[in-house]
């Protein structure tokens, strides 16, 4: 056969070789989607066994997720919002939570009186800073169980990648 008879083939070599991978990459795709809502659960539950390891019962998981992205910062509820990928109505339920609770201070910002800033408390602080002693402990042990602190890097750098990909199809691009 002349090489331009193979260069012919080549392409719907490739088209067999990609419909043939299609089936097995849609069941990866979805393998990894499940894993990451399952991994969020997991993680939930992690905190919710810190929480009561402490003693703490009057905040949810969620809760202190929410109270890490605030760490040190004054921050607007619609920028928490936003970078916490909450939902409106339950980030403010859960930020009631917290003010009743005095993990977090709430305050009008001063430029929008609409608008409300929240920062955390004393309180929020220990609690954050104990979470963040646990989450030490946690990574420790994921990393004892998967070999080493590569494997974990690894993960977390094909998450970003899938999250960028992710962005990328939402916006068009």
């Amino acid at each position: 056969m002349s090489t331009a008879a193979l260069k012919l083939r080549e392409p719907a070599t490739e088209k067999l070789r990609e419909s043939a991978m299609e089936p097995a990459l849609t069941e990866t795709y979805v393998q990894l989607t499940r894993t990451v809502e399952r991994l969020h659960r997991r993680h939930l539950d992690m905190l919710r066994y810190e929480l009561d390891q402490l003693g703490i019962q009057d905040v949810s998981a969620a809760q202190v997720l929410m109270l890490t992205k605030i760490k040190e910062q004054s921050i607007s509820v619609r920028d928490l919002v936003e970078r916490g990928y909450y939902l409106g109505s339950n980030a403010s339920y859960n930020l009631k939570q917290l003010s009743d609770s005095g993990l977090i201070e709430q305050e009008r910002a001063a430029h929008d009186r609409r608008s409300t800033r929240v920062k955390l408390s004393a309180k929020g602080k220990a609690l954050c800073a104990k979470i963040a002693e646990a989450e030490e402990r946690h990574a420790r042990a994921v990393a004892t169980a998967t070999g080493d602190g590569q494997a974990l890097s690894a993960a977390c750098q094909a998450l970003r990648r899938v999250e960028s990909a992710w962005g990328d199809y939402i916006r068009g691009a």
